[in-house]
């Protein structure tokens, strides 16, 4: 009986893979890299699409790798967003349980209708601002107004003094200096003009207010 069991159990695994596998076709491991034809660039999370075993479907991680189980001769769909559709056969003249491709797809270029935009709802809103419209001033007007009188005082009031302004003050106030080094300048208390006027000055200013009164 326990043989029986185990005959009936191996029959009916049998019995499966022949379902799953057709016939005369083998399993392979089918494993590539998925890449852009014109980059080179990896094309990640691409939808694979076995068509000969009943629309069974693999995903490529976001490295573009992929690797599942097919028989030689299925027909496999890669898709993606932004990429046409690629179609591949595996070659039926394997020898190997394991077979490798570099699958290439090429981007979709998708063309859109041009779209003009305009900022003003009504002509009569263009011709508004057009008419109202400020033009820049040329080279020459800007080059006017630089040399104006008001624009050359402003920037001698802001301006810093440059090198050569401040070497030729300082050295006039250094002859400054150097001629008046040895004059000896008189005290106006001791001058009996000067004591002279301001007396004169005092007596000037009694009469005034003596005549007022």
């Amino acid at each position: 009986m326990k043989y029986t069991f185990t005959l009936i159990f191996l029959l009916f695994t049998a019995g499966l893979f022949a379902q799953q596998s057709p016939a005369g076709k083998g399993l392979i491991q089918f494993s590539g890299i998925i890449t852009d034809v014109d980059s080179n660039f990896v094309v990640p999370y691409v939808t694979i699409t076995n068509k000969s075993n009943k629309e069974q479907r693999y995903g490529a991680n976001y490295k573009g790798y992929f690797s599942f189980v097919a028989h030689p001769g299925d027909t496999l769909v890669y898709n993606a967003i932004g990429y046409t559709d690629k179609i591949i056969t595996i070659p039926t003249a394997i020898r190997d349980v394991k077979y490798t491709e570099m699958v290439k797809m090429k981007s979709e270029i998708v063309y859109l209708p041009a779209v003009r935009i305009y900022p003003w709802a009504t002509v009569e809103e263009f011709t508004k601002d057009f008419l109202a419209l400020k033009v820049a001033d040329d080279d020459m007007e800007i080059a006017r107004k630089n040399l104006s009188g008001r624009s050359i005082n402003g920037m001698i009031q802001n301006l810093p003094r440059d090198a050569g302004e401040i070497s030729g003050s300082n050295f006039r106030m250094d002859q400054e200096r150097e001629l008046n080094r040895y004059l000896v300048q008189g005290n106006p208390l001791l001058n009996p003009f000067a004591w002279g006027k301001l007396m004169q000055q005092i007596f000037n200013g009694d009469k005034s207010r003596a005549s007022s009164n």
